[in-house]
């Protein structure tokens, strides 16, 4: 094991670039150990050091009064009032799940659960931010049904309820595919539990499942693009297994409540390696483990295999002296594994012993906070413009017909009902949830209170492609006004940063510029960013598949509403009752519109603009609507512009609507895609334009709810009959026969 040569061709296996290793060499004074070797691999890879990224990333805004952990622990900490505080984060499996679908999906969301009750917080929703390529694709259909399929198996079996997320199509994504999952917990701010191992002496203790040999080289494998060897990385992906993640759960959440915990971190990418480093690091100690007294399932493990797999279900804690025989109680009660693998010392080096034998002797500095980081050369804004090549938006038709596109766009694979989706998952355990699947936010009540948690998860990548700075503003803007149209009020945001290969200055131009968009709007939205995850290598050179993914910097808001019971859903009104539009639509937000992409084949002009200023007095305006109880229904204007919000608003009442063509009749009025807008239901009109005119926001009254069930607009007309069978049958006749 320490005595197998390390070759140039064994550090190229591992990842590690000829300056990397001369690096460690620098690091130890000598040649690293094999075991040694893979730990700097692992720790060193972009999954796990940011190294390609942390330098932009600091740049981002994440403190607010109501903050209480920023990024830097497992997850994000927000007050949330009454000493009650949500814990939450999103992460990535994108290349297991390309990989091995169900497998790849479902650890993912047993990753991001374990992120979250690390911290002490029972988790009470999960969501997602699903990308896939082109629904004809040959494999896509196995893809979409293995993800699905594994994001509920693992979310119904554990007890946590999957309430809502995305999902969008696109060919850059053929042999690529992202899976980006989030969670949500609830904990008492006072009992938020960190990952700074302190405490000379103090036990290091293992709990959990026993460590086998699958996911070894996962976050070395996450860390790369795609070729054509896909099969043989199956071994690399993680297998989940939701029963004993929920004991796990009940078991840490019954220890947190005693004062046993020093510090906690669960064992994710790199295992038992990063979880350890991780716990040192931030407590400016060292350890030592011995690996004889790792819990294993499987005969003969090395050290190696032992510190880099990365089996599920397992934690790693820091106790107090003498809580040991308490903490294995409750463990063994729950029918978990539970062993002292070692203790923290004041070396500040990871030492690991084996069959007698020192088999590793790292300092801690070289593997976290002073391993490499990367400023790579990046396309300033104007470059990547003419690098995209996005051509101006040029002339439109001038004959449109409004109900025959409306009718096509319903159904198109970007708009259409994700009923099919959600309906495998479990959205009602646990009883808290408000409002389901389907709408702007999903909405979660805070269990035995009147507060509820908004939960948003958003991103247009082709405006991203089309225009970074832009399209970054539009991702935070969009979760924002999605909150904010279910009565939240946003809090915070969380991410997971999806690019390509960043050593390529195009990659990394949209990299800088998405980031730049999105810093411009938390700033200017008081917004904060407390958590997320950078994804970097999505690419495929696999047969069939494209290069690099569209730019996707997914964005999972959080917001609260002090009484659950008055949220707001998007289902227009009563019979009678007006529907307005509320926002500035301009000709030029057809740029990069779902209408030109469905309708005309076109993907042309610039996306919307966003108008930062008017985000914020429109969502305002539209909570202050909501909490005096005067609109009936809210909508944001998102793909497809106001006449698809206004369809899927009837569809969601099941009734109809006769629109007045008088306020326009051209593309731009009703297809689109202008930003801080909002379509709302009223039976209250001369109050709600009373509370217009008091903020100064553009509005237009464009129509009234129809007791005929159609949308009638311009001596046109479509049933909401003909409008529903395009909505739904979309997925269900791509998916026939899978599941």
């Amino acid at each position: 094991m320490t005595d197998q040569p390390i070759t140039q061709e064994t550090v190229a296996e591992h990842g590690l670039s000829p300056e990397e290793y001369d690096r460690i060499l620098a690091a130890l004074g000598r040649e690293p150990n094999l075991v040694e070797l893979g730990i700097f691999s692992v720790m060193w890879s972009e999954h796990c050091s940011y190294k390609s990224s942390r330098f932009h990333l600091k740049k981002l805004p994440t403190e607010a009064e109501w903050v209480i952990q920023g990024p830097g622990e497992n997850a994000g900490v927000i007050d949330i009032g009454d000493g009650d505080a949500a814990v939450f984060k999103m992460e990535s499996h994108n290349h297991p799940s390309y990989i091995e679908p169900y497998q790849g999906a479902a650890t993912g969301v047993g990753g991001i659960l374990r992120d979250v009750f690390t911290m002490g917080a029972r988790p009470i929703a999960n969501m997602n931010a699903l990308r896939f390529g082109r629904p004809d694709h040959p494999k896509m259909r196995h893809l979409i049904a293995g993800v699905v399929a594994g994001i509920g198996g693992y979310g119904n079996c554990v007890g946590v309820p999957t309430v809502g997320g995305e999902v969008n199509f696109d060919k850059a994504y053929d042999g690529n595919i992202l899976v980006n999952a989030m969670t949500v917990g609830h904990a008492r701010s006072d009992k938020i539990f960190y990952s700074a191992a302190t405490g000379v002496g103090n036990p290091i203790v293992y709990v959990g499942s026993k460590t086998g040999r699958d996911g070894i080289h996962g976050a070395t494998m996450a860390s790369t693009d795609f070729s054509d060897d896909t099969e043989e990385k199956r071994p690399t992906v993680q297998v989940g297994d939701p029963f004993t993640e929920k004991l796990l759960i009940e078991a840490c959440l019954e220890l947190m409540a005693t004062d046993a915990i020093v510090a906690i971190q669960d064992m994710g990418a790199a295992g038992l390696t990063s979880s350890s480093v991780e716990m040192a690091t931030n407590g400016e100690t060292g350890l030592r483990i011995d690996m004889d007294k790792v819990p294993q399932r499987e005969e003969g493990m090395t050290p190696y295999e032992m510190m880099l797999s990365e089996s599920q279900e397992r934690m790693l804690m820091v106790l107090k002296p003498g809580k040991e025989k308490m903490a294995e109680e409750i463990f063994t009660k729950w029918e978990l594994d539970f062993a002292v693998i070692g203790e923290v010392t004041d070396t500040q080096r990871m030492i690991l012993e084996w069959q007698g034998d020192v088999v590793c002797d790292i300092p801690l500095g070289p593997l976290a906070d002073d391993a490499p980081e990367y400023q790579r050369p990046h396309l300033n804004q104007d470059e990547y413009r003419a690098w995209a090549g996005i051509e101006p938006l040029g002339d439109l038709p001038g004959d449109v017909d409004l109900t025959g596109d409306l009718l096509k766009l319903i159904g198109s694979p970007n708009i259409a009902s994700r009923r099919w989706i959600y309906e495998q998952y479990d959205s009602q355990v646990g009883g808290n949830t408000v409002q389901k699947p389907g709408g702007d936010a999903a909405v979660v009540r805070i269990h035995g209170t009147e507060k509820a948690i908004a939960i948003s998860t958003d991103c247009t990548p082709r405006y991203c492609y089309a225009d970074p700075v832009e399209g970054g503003k539009q991702a935070i803007a969009e979760a924002y006004r999605n909150i904010s149209a279910v009565g939240g009020t946003p809090l915070a945001v969380t991410n997971c940063l999806n690019f390509g290969n960043p050593e390529r200055p195009e990659i990394m131009a949209q990299f800088v510029g998405c980031l730049e968009g999105m810093g411009e709007a938390c700033r200017a939205l008081d917004f904060p960013i407390v958590s997320g995850n950078v994804s970097l290598y999505n690419e495929s050179k696999a047969t069939g598949g494209g290069s690099a993914i569209l730019p996707t910097p997914a964005i999972g808001g959080v917001g609260l509403l002090k009484e659950w019971s008055h949220s707001m859903g998007s289902a227009l009104g009563a019979i009678g009752e007006d529907i307005v539009i509320i926002g500035t639509r301009r000709h030029e937000d057809l740029g990069q519109s779902e209408w030109l992409r469905v309708c005309h084949d076109r993907r042309d002009g610039l996306p919307p603009r966003v108008d930062l200023d008017a985000e914020k007095r429109n969502a305002s305006l539209i909570r202050d609507l909501i909490d005096h109880g005067l609109v009936s229904g809210v909508h944001d204007i998102s793909d497809g512009g106001p006449l698809v919000a206004i369809a899927e608003m009837a569809l969601a009442a099941g009734r109809g609507a006769r629109l007045q063509p008088d306020i326009g009749d051209t593309p731009a009025d009703w297809f689109a895609e202008s930003q801080a807008c909002y379509v709302v239901s009223t039976g209250l009109l001369e109050q709600v334009k009373g509370k217009l005119a008091e903020a100064g926001a553009s509005y237009d009254v464009c129509g009234t709810v129809s007791p005929d069930p159609s949308i009638d607009i311009a001596g046109g007309k479509v049933t909401l009959a003909a409008l529903r069978e395009a909505h739904e049958s979309f997925f269900p006749e791509l998916m026939q026969g899978e599941l």
